[in-house]
Parts: C-alpha cells; structure tokens; sequence
C-alpha cells in the first residue's frame, strides 16, 4: 500500500508540476506571435482541458498526503513531510484563487472579445502559475532533504 500512495502522489504530482511547466515554459512563449484575438482563445482552452486533470491531481495529492502522513503519525513524520503538506495546502488554496479569479475572468474576457483585459489576466495566471511552481519545487526539495 506505501508503495501505490507514493506512486499515486507522485504521478499526481508530475501531471499537476509538469503542466504548470509547459504552460509557462513552451506554451506562453510560442503564441506570442499570434494575435490576441487568436491567442487568448487558444490559451483558454488549452488552460481548461489542464484544470480537468489538475482537480483530480490535487484530490490525489490530498488523499495520499494524508494516507501516507496518519500512516507513520504525525508526531513520527519526518520535518519535510510536514512542510510539504503545509505547503501543498498553500499550492491548492492559491491554484483555487487562479481558477475562480484570474481564470474565470479570462474566460469572461475571451467569451466578450475583451484581449486587453484578457491579456491582463494572462499574465495574472501566468504569476500565480509561477508562484505554484516555485512553492512545489520547494515542496519536493523539503521532503527530499528533510526527510
């Protein structure tokens, strides 16, 4: 059982860390030279699909966090292991507030052909993106060095 929770967090993880990465790091800068009107659509869209697998990744990440933590106890859980989960509950409440703020907005001002304000809130998912990705590669480095 240890075995399938740490392969179910980690799978989780990699899905949820991974697409943050190609959002940033390969999706962003290659429509850059598309037009607003082109590039906010697609950008939407590709950000939907992403957040269907994203809430079950979080779910999963939750789930096993916890099986795994209650499984040796909390008071015998290494140090990293509790940063992680204080840090992965920071990660899921700050990738709430982009889905509900930042997110929901984008979707408002693509549906209304608003680009300037959808541009603006482009960039607000692309720093909270960032964020989210610099908390869980601290996330990962506290339970790899202080585990």
């Amino acid at each position: 059982m240890p075995a399938l929770m740490k392969f179910l967090h980690v799978t989780a993880a990699i899905t949820w860390l991974g697409g943050v990465s190609f959002m940033l790091f390969a999706l962003r800068p290659a429509v850059t030279q598309l037009p607003p009107p082109q590039r906010l659509p697609l950008i939407a869209q590709v950000l939907r699909r992403f957040f269907v697998l994203v809430w079950p990744a979080i779910a999963i990440l939750l789930l096993t966090g916890l099986v795994m933590l209650l499984g040796v106890g909390m008071k015998n859980a290494p140090m990293g292991w509790h940063l992680m989960f204080g840090i992965g509950l920071l990660m899921f409440a700050l990738f709430g507030h982009l889905y509900f703020g930042p997110f929901r907005r984008l979707k408002h001002a693509v549906n209304a052909s608003d680009w300037p304000e959808g541009g603006r809130r482009v960039g607000q998912i692309a720093t909270l993106a960032m964020v989210n990705l610099a908390l869980g590669a601290l996330a990962i480095a506290a339970v790899i060095f202080l585990a």
